[in-house]
């Protein structure tokens, strides 16, 4: 009988080592499949999210084929100031630049600087293909978007279609055609803004009187940092046209045309 409970005994640790072995087994292979497994979704993830280099950025080709477009923007003359016969007129490029550095002080207006910069360098590219189509140029509003529009797609087209700066300059334009984001709104007072600070500019060095900007461009501004902002140019441009006098009460320094304006900007807030 002992021998019979021995047997039972010994074959039932046997088998429990068995169970055992095969169970460490199971967890390794487990182990392994899960590893693989793991390593494969990593690799399908980084495939998904990091596009081919021909997917993610232009050509070298397209690049430049892009930055020579871009000459067209500095040589080509703001179309306002040619037509109030402004001594070497700035051209779109320069506009666009100093609309790009207004962003970058907006950090903390409760928008994304960094896409209003993005915007401002991009709200007049398809001048480079139209021009600077104005009020004054006999085309009208839907027209002139739709000239614009189309160029936007041959500059998305010289990129490459599925590259990320040719869908980030299409969204950009659209967003700033459209107004409807705060990102859109600040730019399109920085747009405003910066003209009449060139217009401000422009009388003080050339004696002339562009006091149609100041009127075309009042009580236009949407966002309190355009408000604000084009409230301290005002007061500056009519201070800068009072005229100063001397001890012996001689005449006025400024400019007879600058003196007009102050008096037509007074008259009319």
């Amino acid at each position: 009988g002992m021998f019979v409970v021995y047997t039972l005994v010994e074959l039932a640790g046997q088998m429990l080592k068995a169970f055992e072995a095969r169970s460490v087994h199971t967890r390794l292979l487990s182990s392994k499949l899960y590893s693989r497994t793991q390593s494969a979704m990593s690799t399908l993830s980084a495939s998904s999210s990091e596009p081919s280099h021909s997917c993610s950025m232009p050509s070298p080709n397209a690049a430049i084929d892009f930055l020579m477009l871009l000459s067209k923007l500095k040589t080509t003359k703001r179309t306002g100031w040619v037509k109030c016969n402004v001594q070497l007129p700035e051209s779109i490029a320069d506009h666009m630049y100093r609309m790009g550095v207004m962003s970058l002080l907006a950090s903390h207006c409760g928008v994304d600087s960094g896409r209003c910069m993005r915007m401002a360098l991009v709200h007049d590219i398809a001048e480079a293909i139209v021009g600077d189509i104005t009020p004054h140029c006999n085309v009208s509003h839907a027209e002139k978007h739709r000239l614009e529009a189309d160029a936007v797609q041959q500059i998305k087209q010289m990129l490459g279609p599925n590259t990320q700066a040719a869908l980030e300059v299409e969204t950009l334009w659209h967003d700033y055609e459209a107004q409807t984001t705060p990102e859109s709104h600040l730019v399109k007072d920085f747009d405003k803004l910066e003209m009449i600070i060139q217009a401000h500019e422009y009388e003080q060095a050339q004696g002339l009187q562009l006091q149609q900007f100041f009127d075309t461009t009042k009580d236009k501004f949407k966002t309190q940092t355009g408000q604000a902002w084009a409230q301290e140019l005002v007061a500056r441009r009519q201070k800068a046209a009072v005229a100063p006098t001397t001890a012996a009460g001689e005449g006025s320094t400024a400019p007879a045309a600058l003196q007009q304006a102050a008096a037509a900007s007074q008259a009319g807030s």
